[in-house]
């Protein structure tokens, strides 16, 4: 695992020991910073269920602002911890442990891009958005990333957040929401 683009560019991460946690591929992730290639730039991100944090780090390396990384795991947390500081990326970011149903309702909203890659077919996305757009953690004009599993289907609407496109790449699904 690496980051693919940017100041960090070729920094290897670290990667989980076992499979608890499932970091995105390349190639996923590839396509998703292709998507969202002109939000990035000064964006404000929150990565939400971090894992290793190589999201948020890509973004950072693509010349997001700042990141909020947050996980439940206390694996994660270390390992998003770690990968900072090996990339030198730690200055613009902010690394929150707890639950999403906790840590979400007590950020200031502004994000202009949301990243969420939670553990698939547990109806976690779901929840998520409704936090999201229940505490307006969104920017006006921002966008949400969701990665599930291509077999999960996502509403085509929560609150005021509406999906806008899907693609598919393997076994896994991104779902833009804005």
């Amino acid at each position: 695992m690496r980051v693919i683009a940017g100041i960090y560019k070729g920094r290897k991460l670290e990667s989980p020991e076992n499979y608890d946690i499932r970091p995105t591929t390349d190639k996923a992730k590839e396509a998703l910073f292709s998507i969202l290639n002109n939000d990035i730039p000064g964006a404000r991100v929150l990565d939400i269920f971090a894992g290793t944090g190589a999201l948020g780090i890509e973004a950072l390396s693509r010349g997001a602002a700042e990141c909020v990384f947050t996980d439940h795991s206390r694996q994660s947390i270390g390992l998003i911890k770690r990968n900072l500081a090996h990339c030198g990326a730690g200055e613009n970011a902010r690394v929150i442990a707890g639950d999403f149903r906790k840590v979400l309702p007590g950020l200031a909203g502004g994000f202009d891009v949301i990243l969420m890659d939670p553990p698939y077919n547990k109806g976690l996305v779901d929840e998520a958005l409704e936090i999201i757009w229940e505490h307006q953690l969104l920017a006006e004009g921002g966008v949400v990333v969701c990665e599930h599993r291509k077999e999960e289907d996502l509403p085509e609407q929560i609150g005021g957040l509406i999906r806008e496109k899907e693609r598919r790449y393997g076994i896994v699904k991104l779902s833009i929401y804005r």
